[in-house]
């Protein structure tokens, strides 16, 4: 602390003030780099090696938010990937918005692929809640392919055959830094990143059915609201089946009692 004209001054002041304006400088670097936090957004590029040996090059986005345990990081609550298609220029953009039943984004990417100036995009369900929304899928994908000007989900069947490869990072929730950082992911640095991955539908696509998903059969009313498939198979009967689905919120779009008391539904 010292006096200068006649008022008392402390470098305290101006300490505090320079490690702010150090901390203001630092995330700003950071965001000019493409990542905005922990509950904020990552942009990166990656080489995506397809079917046929060629690569193209990939923009990736995801957005990170909602709850999370003490320690961890939020989950992926929206992300895109925009690339441009070759030979003919046109960019083309998937995006994985925010649901509500989930209380996350849907998929985590796996694969893009092109044949016949048509792409493909291939996807697992991010958990559990995704797994039962999107239909149980075993193998494990949910798959979209970009036809007339509109991405559309096609069965595992109508995927073409020469698409056996995993080409895109897999775990950006954990890596998001290390892409940020990196600007562009090669083909190399997206095998390595994927290469702690044990499990099967991962390694390669998978093209016949799976033993061992793991996840229960629930099923949702559409407001967020999840039920364990017991709570219906166990009443008694289809109308007490339904009645239970009335005081869950369960409308008929959702209620699954026709679905497990077939008899009865056939019945009535």
């Amino acid at each position: 602390m010292r006096k200068e004209n006649g008022r008392w001054h402390t470098k305290t002041g101006i300490g505090i003030i320079c490690m702010l304006v150090f901390i203001v400088m630092v995330v700003t670097s950071i965001n000019a780099c493409g990542y905005f936090g922990l509950f904020g957004e990552a942009n990166w590029k990656e080489e995506v090696l397809l079917h046929d040996g060629s690569k193209i090059i990939v923009k990736r986005w995801q957005k990170r938010s909602g709850g999370h345990e003490i320690g961890q990081k939020p989950d992926v609550s929206e992300q895109s990937i925009t690339f441009t298609m070759p030979g003919i220029k046109k960019i083309i953009t998937w995006k994985d918005e925010y649901s509500k039943e989930i209380n996350r984004s849907n998929f985590t990417l796996i694969a893009l692929h092109i044949l016949n100036a048509t792409p493909y995009i291939i996807t697992t369900p991010r958990l559990c809640l995704s797994y039962n929304k999107w239909g149980r899928p075993n193998p494990p994908y949910v798959i979209f392919k970009f036809d007339g000007g509109e991405w559309k989900r096609i069965n595992i069947t109508e995927l073409p055959a020469e698409f056996k490869n995993v080409n895109l990072v897999i775990n950006t929730l954990y890596h998001d830094e290390k892409l940020v950082s990196q600007g562009l992911a090669s083909t190399e640095m997206v095998k390595e990143l994927n290469s702690s991955l044990t499990q099967v539908e991962y390694k390669t696509v998978v093209r016949t059915p799976m033993e061992g998903v793991g996840c229960e059969e629930l099923f949702t009313n559409g407001k967020g609201s999840w039920r364990s498939v017991d709570w219906f198979k166990d009443q008694p009967s289809y109308d007490a089946c339904l009645n239970f689905c009335n005081r869950e919120k369960f409308d008929a779009k959702h209620c699954p009692c026709s679905k497990l008391f077939k008899i009865n539904a056939r019945e009535k």
